[in-house]
């Protein structure tokens, strides 16, 4: 069984989501640049983290080619149509393995990718981080990016001292997919994360993951629990909301939030495209 490995949040602008998120508590890590045209940011978590991310070298960024899936391209487009919650990543121990059983399975899948980049530790060493990404895709959610991705240098990404955030993040406990037809999408989602831990309930449909649950909700389930509706139903099916695990010793911006039940929310509109929930574990 997968897991959720990391969130791809998509943003016009690098600083300004950068500050956001500094804004709301978290640590964030050196600003990166990718050898495809986009730059990111990345707030480690236990098990997971979050990659703010921006087109910044448009020059540089690949097409999507017949049999090749292209990660700039489509968050370029993505972009083009509104910022939010682009992309979906789960954790894999074999990239090159997920493609040919989600292949077997009938799913649309693509090439391998592998790339690496430069990356500044603490101390000042700049390392290469390498990946192997398996793409996937379902013609019934064409916006809501899904990969695997395979680090070779998975300790980047689980720094202590990029751990501790003054909010008290500590893990991705929800992935929230809504709009319309979100539902049908559950065997999709059963058989790429490898999980037979399915939940179906009314109007909600939820797998857990080795890190982290995605929830499939219907509209109105969506809105009745974070106070409004999925953000872009333009979109069909579309990564909405993402709920963080919080320690109770954690200070969170309360002035920013409203709550339902045990969830503070920011909005979407407050939240570049995305709504961001916290709750304490």
């Amino acid at each position: 069984m997968k897991g959720i490995n990391h969130l791809v949040l998509a943003a016009h602008n690098l600083d300004s989501i950068r500050a956001h998120y500094e804004a709301l508590g978290f640590k964030l890590t050196a600003s990166g640049q990718h050898p495809f045209g986009t730059g990111n940011a990345v707030i480690q978590l236990h098990g997971s983290y979050l990659e703010l991310l921006a087109v910044t070298r448009p020059q540089d960024i690949i097409e999507h080619g017949t049999r090749e899936f292209s990660f700039s391209a489509f968050n370029r487009d993505y972009l083009q149509r509104h910022e939010g919650f682009s992309m979906l990543v789960l954790d894999t121990g074999d990239a090159a393995s997920d493609i040919r059983e989600w292949t077997a399975a009938g799913l649309q899948t693509y090439a391998p990718f592998e790339f690496s980049r430069k990356a500044r530790m603490p101390d000042g060493e700049d390392v290469m981080v390498g990946f192997s990404l398996a793409f996937v895709s379902n013609r019934l959610a064409p916006w809501l990016g899904l990969f695997a991705c395979q680090h070779y240098r998975p300790e980047y990404y689980a720094q202590p001292q990029f751990m501790t955030h003054s909010n008290g993040a500590h893990h991705v406990d929800e992935v929230w997919i809504s709009g319309p037809g979100a539902l049908a999408l559950s065997g999709y989602f059963a058989t790429v994360t490898g999980s037979n831990a399915v939940d179906r309930q009314a109007g909600l449909i939820s797998i857990a993951t080795r890190f982290g649950t995605i929830k499939l909700a219907e509209s109105d389930v969506f809105a009745d629990s974070f106070g409004e509706a999925p953000p872009h139903p333009a979109d069909g099916p579309h990564l909405c909301a993402l709920t963080i695990a919080c320690s109770k010793k954690g200070e969170l911006p309360m002035q920013m939030l409203h709550s339902i039940g045990e969830r503070h929310i920011l909005p979407s509109k407050d939240c570049f495209g995305t709504v961001l929930a916290f709750r304490a574990s």
